[in-house]
């Protein structure tokens, strides 16, 4: 038998009887009884008690058990399963999220979104965690800003600390006014401050160093305990471990350096190659491995001419700067304490006597302006002495070293005026000889006067 409600409407329901229900008024309602029990019992609102609205002192709660010890705390939003779960007098706080910010209890002006993000905080201040598990052990840390999974997630007491990104800042404990942006950028940092880390595994290997700035990929990444540092590129300064006060700029920037000090390497591969020596400045120059307080500027073979602006034009006291054929810079020095095998030159200089003095100019490619030269050709004079030319790489003659043959003509000079002032005494002796005898050859012709004038 059918039961129809003679009123049913588009809202209403129409309930189908079975045919051994019958006519009876009280075994229909009997029906009607167990059949509502029968559907409380499965629904879920009969299993959990789920707690939605708006509670006293401007709190909002959306979950089960969520804010559910709070107390006197004001002004704070939880959405999600025991968000907010321990909070007691904390205030202005905002939970999203399963266990967000779950251990608070005084801390105040929080805001976790993510599953357990700030869920160990109890007391700490205006943290911001964006992410599952960002901020989730911190308990007194405040000031604190995670956007990512699992950012900052090991930080206990560290404030001021900003970390974006999967892991960035992950193990940081203590650590406080640190800035870590890119995917694992910090994230074995647990006591060091005041650092800066931009861009993938960015100083991903700091523990304990304070003050440095990294910006690129893997730059700083393997710095442990190493201060002071600064890495601008990929790659840059990615293997130091304690070195300090170094600076790189460009593409794996002393990427090699591990525990050198107080090195500046500007350019693609600037330094590469030094290790562990310090006080070098390498710009656009690989360097070499353990070398230390040298300069490098450019490459050889690469750059092929220099020049320099705001060159003085005033007179300066002191010892001409030298080029060697490796590019190297000095000024030659005439101290005692810088020589030995000291002997005179003597008939060494005498090479210079066969030398063949030329005018010419210098190719285009070489002088474009082709002024007219005055000098020597390198080869003629390795004929003549060896010694006297500078060579390249190769070992050909490259330049004259004019400083070498103006050491010999001012020991050609010194001879032949030695020679002159030998001259000069024995011409001297002459005349006084000279001088001698036409006295006595006067004195002669005085006494023979005088024995003709007798005789007569």
């Amino acid at each position: 038998m059918q039961f129809k409600n003679p009123t049913s409407t588009k809202n209403m329901t129409t309930l189908h009887l079975g045919k051994s229900i019958g006519r009876s008024p009280l075994r229909y309602g009997l029906f009607l009884t167990a059949l509502v029990l029968a559907c409380f019992a499965l629904s879920p609102q009969a299993r959990a008690v789920c707690q939605e609205g708006c509670l006293t002192n401007e709190n909002t709660v959306l979950g089960d058990d969520a804010l559910l010890s709070n107390t006197t705390g004001f002004g704070n939003t939880a959405t999600g399963f025991q968000a907010l779960l321990s909070n007691t007098a904390g205030g202005d706080n905002t939970a999203n999220g399963v266990d967000a910010l779950f251990s608070n209890t005084t801390g105040g002006g929080n805001t976790a979104v993510g599953a357990e993000a700030l869920s160990s905080n109890t007391a700490g201040i205006q943290n911001t965690a964006l992410g599952d598990l960002a901020l989730d052990s911190n308990t007194t840390g405040g000031l604190n800003t995670a956007c990512g999974l699992g950012a900052l997630s090991f930080n206990t007491t560290g404030s001021n600390n900003v970390a974006c990104g999967d892991s960035a800042m992950e193990f940081n404990t203590t650590g406080s006014f640190n800035t870590a942006v890119g995917t694992f950028a910090l994230s074995n940092n647990s006591r060091g401050n005041e650092n800066t880390a931009t861009g993938f595994e960015a100083l991903g290997g700091n523990t304990t160093g304070i003050h440095n700035t990294a910006d690129g990929f893997q730059a700083l990444e393997s710095n442990d305990t190493g201060n002071f540092n600064i890495a601008s590129g990929q790659g840059a300064l990615s293997n130091n471990t304690s070195g300090s006060n170094n600076a790189a700029l460009g593409q794996n920037a002393l990427v090699s350096n591990t525990t050198g000090s107080s090195n500046v390497a500007i350019g693609s591969h600037a330094g590469f190659n030094l290790t562990t020596g310090s006080n070098n400045i390498d710009i656009g120059n690989p360097g070499i491995a353990t070398e230390a307080g040298i300069i490098r500027i450019g490459t050889v073979g690469t750059q092929t001419a220099t020049f320099i602006a705001g060159v003085s034009v005033s007179a300066i006291a002191g010892g001409a700067v030298v080029v060697n054929n490796k590019g190297r810079l000095g000024v030659a020095s005439s101290s005692q304490r810088f020589k030995d095998q000291i002997k005179p030159m003597e008939k060494a200089s005498e090479a210079v006597l066969a030398l063949r003095p030329v005018t010419f100019r210098y190719k285009p490619e070489v002088d474009p302006e082709r002024a007219p030269q005055f000098g020597l050709v390198a080869e003629d004079v390795e004929k003549v002495n060896p010694d006297l030319v500078a060579r390249d790489e190769q070992g050909k003659p490259y330049t004259v070293r004019y400083e070498a043959v103006n050491a010999m003509l001012l020991n050609e000079f010194l001879k032949e005026h030695r020679t002159v002032q030998e001259q000069e005494a024995t011409i001297a002796q002459l005349k006084a000889a000279v001088a001698k005898q036409e006295a006595t050859t006067a004195h002669q012709q005085k006494q023979i006067a005088a024995l003709t004038a007798g005789l007569q």
